[in-house]
């Protein structure tokens, strides 16, 4: 007791002066305090080297059963080959004290290296856990002095979406993903289990959900979901697809807990529910179009069938969340159904959004009363949010602070920092994608919470969530490439405190730990040889429109809202735009007009170039113009054409940029830059109107 009072007092020291020192900046994520050197009763001596060799001895207080086996299993991870001792030693032992009220933090944990020993108390096994991590990355790097950590976490979750509905994973491909975040002290795996491309867990009482809907040809989605999404029968010719056992889920839920992660599963409902619908159509609405991808919500027989699913999945899973998706449902077909129609007249709803409320507000009721609670996405405020539903806010943020100033908990996941489905280096040398960029440094740079948000919003902000969705993404080895090393910053932003963040700093840890998940066999992002963002970004253009005003032509014609940009000053500002349409540099235009406008340089002015960079990305209908006409006036009323360029739009796996000008020489004041759209509709974005 006595060596554990001296780690809790260095542990109090630690909390109230200590800082993270340069020389052991090898932990991720980064710890809350680190303290230099060795200190006792007797005082304190300066920081040392460590040698984790010289241990032999483990010693676990406080830890018993199943916690105690994981311990003992992660002591071994680390690489230390310790003998399991009945009392704790001063000299070439590993201790490990498990106190309830050695900490105010349920997950944290102190970690003491004097000269010949390391100490470990947590107020959990969980925390301990931690620590051993901790522990694991120390004698990982090779160079660790004496000294003490202090650690905790900034967030309860810390989260992965892993989505196997749109390509199937087997159970042998998540296991090697739950190993890596316990590494990185994540703790919540959201599977997203069912969505129109399959289903992918065994359901007794609806077999057709896995013997049908989990069986698609072709393989790839993207094929599938252009050549008429049809399912097919298990075991068919060429059928592809797959789906976990119950046992199998069991397996994954226990091998997860052993590592103090728990998997919150996800059924979607009432929309992304074609694979349903395809193996049950009787649960379609009355009017019956070919494809219909939301469940009829007149229909009693839907919430038998749901209900009837979830008592399922609760026996497999002991998460206290079942994640409900609640996202993107039409609600198209509910305006004509018949059932649905009744449903609302009988529960006196008044718009389609309130039913959908209503369907959530029974799911709910249903789970709570087994012991469950709900979460969903954003959607789920629509019609009146359930009174105990949690959300998890994907559309942005805007969600998530209405659903905590309510009073709800919410989970951060905006698809502007979190949607690690995007490329996240040049497109063009990245494999195919969804489309945008998102580079490791602009996730990193997400705060959930920030000092700027009130306390009584940020007090339900439960933590933060990276979304790898896999339409894009066939193969195992594409999907480590998109998660990794993006889901080390997620890990990092849910742990550690904003101040003791450094994106350089951070970025050579990861690059360690992406160089060590290589060598194991692991497939991620090739970190240290990234390309970087688009060079035309990095620095504003200087040229004569630079600031000059743009009069858009044809109001019905204006850029998207979503996409204005800069409004009116997009065009002249001087902002070129990166490899996303989503930086707000790029403007996106969708009216049939395309891109209409004339930019006033206020004086006469000898024009020897007139250039607009465009962007194509076909996966999210962004494309490039057919044509591009310029025409010059020195009055603002008679206009000279100068240039046609025509151009043959084809569809290009990947993404591409191509500037449209004119080169030669006019005197003019007033230039007309128009572009039209080609016949694949879609998009238009234009950055920069540059004239020299």
């Amino acid at each position: 007791m006595r060596r554990l009072y001296s780690t809790l007092i260095l542990l109090a020291l630690v909390l109230s002066c200590g800082t993270l020192a340069a020389q052991n900046n090898n932990i991720t994520p980064v710890p809350v305090r680190f303290l230099g050197g060795t200190c006792s009763d007797s005082g304190c001596m300066p920081a040392m080297p460590f040698d984790f060799s010289q241990l032999t001895s483990l010693y676990i207080k406080g830890a018993k059963g199943a916690d105690r086996e994981r311990l003992v299993a992660s002591v071994e991870a680390a690489g230390l080959d310790l003998k399991l001792i009945k009392r704790p030693k001063t000299v070439a032992c590993l201790n490990i004290w498990i106190n309830p009220e050695s900490m105010p933090f349920d997950e944290g944990y102190a970690v003491v290296t004097s000269e010949h020993n390391v100490d470990i108390t947590a107020r959990s096994a969980a925390g301990a856990f931690y620590a051993l991590q901790t522990v694991r990355q120390m004698v990982e790097s090779g160079e660790w002095l004496t000294g003490a950590i202090a650690d905790y976490p900034r967030f309860e979750y810390r989260g992965v979406l892993i989505d196997i509905s749109r390509h199937f994973r087997t159970l042998d491909f998540l296991k090697r993903q739950i190993d890596m975040m316990a590494r990185l002290k994540l703790n919540r795996l959201h599977l997203h289990l069912t969505d129109a491309a399959g289903w992918r867990l065994q359901i007794d009482s609806y077999p057709r959900l896995t013997s049908y809907a989990a069986w698609r040809t072709p393989h790839d989605w993207k094929s599938w979901w252009q050549g008429g999404r049809k399912h097919v029968e298990e075991g068919s010719e060429g059928a592809s697809g797959g789906y976990l056992t119950k046992d199998e889920a069991r397996e994954l839920v226990a091998y997860a807990a052993d590592r103090y992660i728990t998997i919150i599963p996800e059924i979607e409902m009432p929309g992304h529910s074609d694979e349903v619908l395809a193996a049950y159509p009787e649960l379609k609405c009355t009017n019956n179009p070919e494809h219909q991808g939301d469940l009829c919500i007149g229909k009693e027989a839907t919430f038998e069938m749901m209900q009837a699913i979830l008592d399922e999945v609760i026996e497999i899973f002991p998460s206290e969340y079942i994640h409900i998706g609640g996202d993107e449902a039409g609600k198209n077909n509910w305006e004509l159904c018949e059932d649905c129609q009744r449903r609302m007249r009988e529960e006196g709803l008044a718009s389609v959004d309130e039913l959908q409320s209503y369907m959530i507000h029974r799911i709910e009721r249903y789970l709570n009363a087994r012991g469950r609670q709900i979460i969903g996405w954003d959607e789920i405020l629509q019609g009146g949010l359930a009174p105990n539903a949690t959300v998890m806010s994907w559309r942005g943020e805007e969600g998530g602070i209405l659903a905590a100033e309510a009073g709800h908990k919410v989970v951060m996941s905006p698809h502007g920092y979190c949607y690690i489905d995007a490329p996240q280096d040049a497109p063009y040398s990245q494999p195919e994608s969804i489309g945008g960029y998102l580079p490791l440094c602009k996730v990193y740079s997400y705060d959930p919470a920030p000092a700027t948000m009130p306390e009584s919003v940020a007090r339900y902000i439960l933590g933060v969530q990276a979304n790898l969705w896999a339409e894009f993404i066939v193969e195992d080895d594409h999907y480590e490439h998109m998660l990794w090393p993006r889901a080390i910053a997620i890990a990092e932003i849910g742990w550690s405190q904003p101040e003791a963040k450094s994106y350089d700093e951070f970025r050579e840890r990861a690059i360690r730990i992406v160089d060590s998940m290589i060598a194991e066999g692991y497939t991620p992002f090739d970190l240290k040889n990234e390309i970087g963002n688009r060079p035309e970004s990095l620095t504003d253009v200087e040229h004569l429109a630079l600031g000059k005003p743009v009069t858009y032509l044809h109001p019905s014609r204006y850029y998207a809202p979503q996409y204005e940009a800069a409004g009116d000053a997009t065009l002249t500002d001087g902002k070129r735009g990166t490899w996303t349409y989503a930086d707000k540099r790029w403007q996106g235009f969708l009216g049939r007009g395309g891109v209409d406008v004339i930019v006033d340089l206020e004086q006469l002015t000898t024009i020897r170039s007139i250039t607009a960079d465009f962007m194509q990305i076909c996966g999210p209908g962004v494309f490039m113009p057919c044509l591009v006409e310029i025409a010059v006036s020195t009055d603002g009323e008679n206009y000279t054409k100068i240039a046609d360029i025509e151009h043959e739009v084809v569809l290009d796996e990947l993404p591409s940029f191509k500037a449209f000008g004119w080169q030669g020489e006019v005197e003019a004041r007033y230039i007309r830059y128009k572009a039209h759209r080609s016949k694949h509709s879609g998009f238009l974005f234009v950055d920069e109107i540059i004239v020299r």
